[in-house]
């Protein structure tokens, strides 16, 4: 049977300690521990070790080993379950390990799937301009039962969705003034959707949208298209011909007849 002969701290690390065991006349090291797990097993020179013994303490300082690693892990933000226990898969911890570290994790109200969805809906309202279709995508992604997922989102009220898609819109507009504004709203109705805004918030922020049209841009954005339109097809296309077919294309990028027929008048004649 082993004795331990001394113990030593690590010098890297002074929560951890070095077991040097004599078998007869000769000292080797044994293992390591870390002070949890030395304290736990009353572990001090001169201790007796049978195999039983020993193998019990590994076990337990690897657990342990494995719940700071974990801990440190959390301490950049907070982790969902799945999150953690695939880190602990990528770590190529065992199993039965990630289980019970998961497991002390909970009962310690360091591991809270409902906590952890409701502080990424608040983060996401307050940092992204993504909807609450694509906040609920990422949820499901990082494991969070649809239930769950479902009342986090309560926390992003109506009030923020309106405004945050608002904001993206009247943003748009600004920036896309050599569009037609059917194209416009087009665009904007699509990448409302791609953000993750259900229908009934598009709706209602695009109710009010042609408050923002300036006749002046819709005006100078048809010349803008036009001219490039009419420089591409001249070499090919003249007269009556030239004009319909800039007319149809025009009418494909969302101008009305009205504004068309100016453009060909003044452009074209």
């Amino acid at each position: 049977m082993a004795v331990i002969s001394r113990i030593t701290t690590q010098k890297k690390n002074k929560h951890r300690y070095n077991i040097f065991l004599k078998n007869g006349q000769s000292e080797d090291y044994g293992f390591s521990v870390d002070e949890d797990i030395l304290i736990q097993f009353h572990l001090r020179k001169g201790l007796e070790l049978d195999k039983e013994t020993t193998e019990q303490l590994l076990k337990k300082d690897s657990i342990h080993k494995t719940y700071s690693l974990t801990i440190n892990f959390l301490s950049y933000r907070m982790r969902s379950t799945k999150e953690i226990r695939e880190y602990l898969i990528k770590k190529e911890v065992e199993q039965e390990q990630i289980e019970v570290v998961i497991k002390r994790l909970l009962s310690e109200g360091l591991l809270n799937d409902k906590e952890f969805a409701e502080a990424l809906v608040r983060t996401r309202v307050q940092t992204t301009s993504k909807g609450p279709m694509l906040v609920k995508k990422e949820l499901i992604d990082k494991g969070i039962l649809m239930t769950v997922a479902d009342e986090a989102l309560s926390f992003y009220t109506y009030e923020d969705q309106f405004e945050k898609a608002t904001k993206w819109l009247e943003k748009k507009i600004r920036s896309s003034g050599k569009k037609s504004f059917r194209q416009q709203v087009q665009s904007i109705q699509q990448t409302l959707m791609q953000k993750g805004f259900t229908q009934d918030i598009i709706k209602d922020v695009l109710a009010n949208i042609e408050d923002e049209k300036d006749d002046s841009e819709e005006w100078d954005a048809i010349v803008y298209q036009g001219e490039k339109l009419v420089r591409k097809y001249e070499k090919k296309f003249e007269g009556s011909e030239l004009k319909q077919k800039v007319k149809a294309t025009l009418y494909r990028k969302g101008f009305n007849f009205e504004l068309m027929d100016r453009f060909i008048d003044e452009y074209l004649q």
